[in-house]
Parts: structure tokens; sequence; C-alpha cells
């Protein structure tokens, strides 16, 4: 199944906090795979695309610094409950775009520990999206975290 990934490049700055998560999950994404240089900030500058282009590099993919249906896939980290890191950082910060209190403490906390609140958002967002239910963030859940899916 060829799933359709969000298009982000140089000079994006989404006009909103819901539009600004997927290039933050870009940004966690990219800290994961080992680019610390990078900062979680939701825009699209410099140093992303920088960081954008050395890692289609080290892929062997097209170098276009264009995050789309080429880089998304080979970004995507699978998590699960008991994961930790930047990967699970960017799962999170889509719950909180999502958590429409305008209180960010009553919000998914964006610590990078896949517990049991996570799961439970998770398993929460594949039901209400209609996927497959297993608490695991792989391709098709991360696809429909970025693509906005239940954001307002």
């Amino acid at each position: 199944m060829a799933l359709n990934w969000p298009l982000l490049r140089e000079g994006q700055q989404a006009p909103g906090p819901l539009a600004v998560e997927p290039i933050r999950s870009l940004q966690h994404l990219l800290r994961q795979h080992g680019h610390g240089e990078v900062v979680v900030d939701g825009i699209f500058g410099p140093i992303t695309a920088a960081a954008v282009r050395a890692f289609q590099q080290s892929r062997r993919l097209l170098v276009d610094g264009i995050v789309g249906n080429q880089t998304w896939p080979a970004l995507v980290v699978q998590v699960r409950q008991g994961s930790r890191g930047d990967a699970v950082r960017g799962v999170q910060s889509q719950f909180q775009a999502r958590n429409l209190s305008g209180d960010p403490s009553k919000g998914l906390q964006v610590d990078g520990i896949f517990g049991p609140k996570t799961d439970a958002a998770v398993r929460g967002f594949q039901q209400a999206a209609g996927l497959a239910v297993d608490g695991i963030v792989g391709p098709i859940t991360w696809n429909a975290l970025v693509n906005g899916v239940l954001a307002l």
C-alpha cells in the first residue's frame, strides 16, 4: 500500500500549531537519526534542510532537501511501549498538538518515554482513525499522524 506523505521543504513555517507538527515530527526524527544539531522549533530552516540532505545522502535517496514520499518512509522509526528517544517525542508532540484544552500540562507530556499514557493515546488514535489498534507507531500510524488525521 503506497502512502501519501506530506511534502515539506525549506522555508516552511506552519501558520498554526497543528500545521507545525509535521515539521516538528520531522525534526524529532532527524534527531533520532543522529542529527542532534537540529532544533525542534517547527521551522524548516537551513539547519533542518542540511540535515535532511545529509540523511538523504546517507540513505542513497535523491538529495533534494525535500521531505516527501521518498524520504518520510526512510525517516520513520517504529516505536511502541518501552521505546525511548526523539522518535517517541515526535509521536508525543503530535498528541500535544491535538490537545485542545489550551493547557499543555493537560495533554500528553513530550518526555520521550513511551509509557502507558502514550500507549493509550496511540491506541485511541488508531481506533478513531480506523487503523489496526496495536499500540505500535509504524509507517501507517506515523503517516496518519503527520498528515493531520483527527486534527482540527
